[in-house]
């Protein structure tokens, strides 16, 4: 285990979603598709503070074929 542990980088998913002006809903998504790391503590999800104000999200809809 790390031992570079620093609590002050991790936010509950409320947090995150309050953040990003999303759901919660919607970064579990983005856990579960592993855009954003995650951590799991007593039973509560912790994500990473730095992925969620970086974060950038992908464009929308399907990808232009070229031909």
């Amino acid at each position: 285990m790390s031992t570079n542990f620093k609590p002050e980088d991790w936010i509950s998913q409320a947090e995150a979603a309050r953040l990003r002006g999303v759901s919660r809903q919607a970064i579990f998504k983005l856990i579960r598709s592993e855009r954003l790391r995650s951590l799991e503590v007593g039973g509560h999800v912790l994500i990473n503070r730095e992925d969620v104000a970086n974060f950038t999200p992908k464009k929308a809809g399907r990808p232009k074929s070229h031909g």
